[in-house]
């Protein structure tokens, strides 16, 4: 009998420092009063663990909305985000929002949850509540939890 042995996961909060992470949670706790510092905080890590299973990729990956929010706010703190991307992936990581052609690169539910597997396969953890949209319709732009939604945190 072949038993397969569990990788551990890696929090990917630890691949930023904690008062960036602060900051960058109390942005986010600025932009949605609805979100709890918890949930912050968790996001952030979600927005790491994206930017590193984006930076090892050799196909195009898509945030969720929220998960995109988290990196505009880090994006808005442009020298830390600069210096975060060279020193932990030797490379500055472009946000190139767009359309990928759905024939080449799936739907939107396709890429995400080809996001969410090179996020497990990185190493880091996923926290299901920042990827809602992979229980919706397999679409790009709807507005069941985009960021224009209502219903988006």
């Amino acid at each position: 009998m072949t038993t397969m042995q569990e990788r551990p996961t890696t929090d990917p909060r630890r691949l930023l420092g904690a008062e960036m992470r602060e900051t960058l949670a109390s942005n986010m706790l600025d932009k949605f009063p609805q979100l709890t510092p918890e949930k912050a905080d968790r996001g952030v890590g979600q927005m790491l663990a994206f930017l590193a299973a984006c930076a090892y990729a050799d196909r195009p990956l898509s945030p969720s909305p929220l998960v995109d929010d988290f990196w505009h706010a880090f994006l808005l703190h442009t020298q830390a985000y600069r210096e975060f991307c060279e020193t932990k992936f030797g490379r500055f990581l472009d946000h190139q929002p767009g359309f990928l052609d759905r024939a080449e690169h799936g739907g939107g539910k396709a890429l995400r949850a080809r996001t969410v597997d090179a996020i497990t396969l990185a190493g880091y953890e996923i926290d299901l509540e920042f990827w809602p949209e992979l229980d919706l319709a397999d679409c790009s732009q709807c507005h069941a939890n985009c960021s224009d939604s209502p219903n988006h945190p």
